[in-house]
């Protein structure tokens, strides 16, 4: 064995501006302050360290959204991450504010397929090499257009299209870029677990990708996962945790000899505050206080919204909030649409916004009752229960039994009736959805706009949020059975 260097990877991915601590049995967990306390004290621990974020940095609080990212900008380059790569949240304000925020970024932010469809034109830096401790470190970014559904209206913008011309691309980069005094290959992609999985297959041995940090699906890992011999992983969502590899590298055998990974939870028992970020906080939370802590209303108890991916309390409460005195009659609230886990009994305005962060339009359409059925057999194909589709909640009067087995569709009705297929229903999107109906519901929306032109019925969701809640007190809302999964 020749001379053996030893180096520390950690990353985050998906922080969604969760920036501030929470209290999770009577201990402060996570927050900026605690993992900047983190990164620090390994830094100050270990010779060799590099942290990387793989996308998602936006949205999520108020702190992100009244600045519109500025903040979240000066909050990360506080962190000081050697790298990052895009996430599908970092489009949300446009792909020029995009453009303009990483000007303001003071550490590398790499994407190897997003570009400029007029002349094909990268819109960022696809690679960058970091050089830490002898070692020199190749860093590829990944964003695929499955991802990217928020952007489609930006016609000038574009991504390779699937998984397929990703890792062609990651080939390229590797063929041109990486040279004899590279030492080790990262994927840093924001694609979600089952997509690493399928890249990681397609990724020649010779382009010698080491190892995949991903993010976009929020998964919590226990262990690396290994594909086609690259370790994939991923640290969940937020700022409570954080992924961590200790690597030891062969100098003389140039290769890996020891993988080390696992994920830290960031609390007061693993990371000390750091005080610098601290006073930053503390400074943009005083201005977002002042204007967002007020109280909106008071539920009858704290309600949930455990998992996207199954009916819950709020995603009945908001879908029947927007359906509430409205010209429609179904509200198919977008399930990833609803941010927190749980909110209430007290509800201030800060909480409302950060719980409903995407506000947009709303769009009725009329489908017949065969259309609706289909929209409903898409969304509940087997991807769904991987998180990587878009699911839904649906307003009251609503009845699907769903069999996960056999893929059928064993109950389907609308106030106590069966939906036949000649049935003319209004239902309501987001615009997000609208704009990617055929995509995400399975049914072509030429085909149901000939039904009816879809009409936009409200200009912001939030507005009829709001309204609701200010004049409803001690709301409560119930997982009643809209949505029955059979295994």
């Amino acid at each position: 064995m020749g001379e053996i260097k030893k180096l520390t990877i950690l990353h985050s991915n998906d922080m969604h501006g969760d920036f501030l601590p929470k209290t999770v049995d009577g201990k402060e967990t996570g927050g900026l302050t605690r993992l900047s306390g983190y990164i620090n004290k390994v830094r100050a621990e270990k010779d060799n360290v590099i942290y990387a974020i793989a996308g998602d940095m936006f949205r999520g609080s108020i702190i992100d959204s009244e600045y519109m990212g500025l903040s979240t900008i000066d909050l990360m380059n506080n962190l000081t991450p050697d790298v990052a790569t895009i996430g599908n949240h970092e489009v949300d304000y446009g792909i020029a504010h995009l453009l303009f925020i990483e000007k303001c970024a003071k550490f590398p932010i790499i994407n190897a397929n997003m570009f400029v469809t007029m002349n094909n034109t990268r819109m960022f830096r696809p690679y960058i090499n970091l050089e830490v401790g002898g070692l020199r470190i190749l860093c590829i970014g990944i964003l695929t257009e499955e991802v990217l559904a928020s952007a489609k209206q930006e016609k000038l913008v574009g991504t390779f299209i699937d998984i397929e011309e990703a890792a062609k691309e990651v080939g390229i980069i590797c063929d041109n870029y990486r040279t004899v005094n590279t030492d080790l290959v990262v994927l840093l992609t924001h694609i979600g677990l089952e997509q690493d999985r399928k890249l990681a297959e397609l990724l020649h041995p010779d382009w010698g990708v080491d190892l995949i940090i991903g993010g976009h699906s929020h998964t919590f890992m226990e262990e690396a996962e290994y594909v086609n011999e690259i370790p994939i992983v991923q640290a969940g969502t937020g700022t409570g945790i954080i992924g961590r590899f200790d690597l030891q590298y062969d100098v003389d055998d140039r290769q890996l000899k020891e993988i080390r990974w696992r994920c830290d939870p960031i609390n007061e028992d693993t990371a000390p505050k750091d005080p610098i970020m601290e006073d930053l906080l503390d400074s943009y939370r005083t201005e977002t206080d002042r204007k967002y802590k007020r109280v909106v209303t008071r539920f009858a108890r704290k309600l949930t919204h455990p998992s996207r991916e199954q009916e819950t309390e709020m995603g009945n409460l908001y879908a029947d909030a927007i359906q509430w005195e409205s010209s429609f009659d179904i509200m198919m609230m977008g399930s990833g649409a609803i941010r927190k886990k749980e909110m209430g009994p007290v509800v201030e305005y800060q909480d409302m916004l950060e719980n409903t962060p995407f506000d947009d339009k709303l769009w009725m359409l009329e489908v017949t009752g065969a259309q609706f059925r289909r929209m409903v057999q898409h969304i509940m194909r087997d991807e769904a229960w991987l998180g990587d589709t878009e699911f839904y909640q649906y307003s009251k009067g609503v009845r699907i039994v769903y069999r996960k087995s056999t893929h059928t569709i064993e109950e389907l009705k609308f106030r106590g009736e069966d939906i036949t297929d000649e049935q003319r229903i209004k239902i309501a999107l987001q615009n997000y959805h609208y704009q990617n109906f055929d995509e995400f519901l399975g049914v072509p929306l030429s085909e149901v706009a000939a039904n009816m032109k879809p009409r936009c019925v409200a200009t912001s969701v939030n507005n009829i949020i709001e309204e609701y809640f200010s004049t409803n007190n001690g709301l409560d809302s119930h997982v009643e059975g809209r949505i029955v999964i059979l295994e």
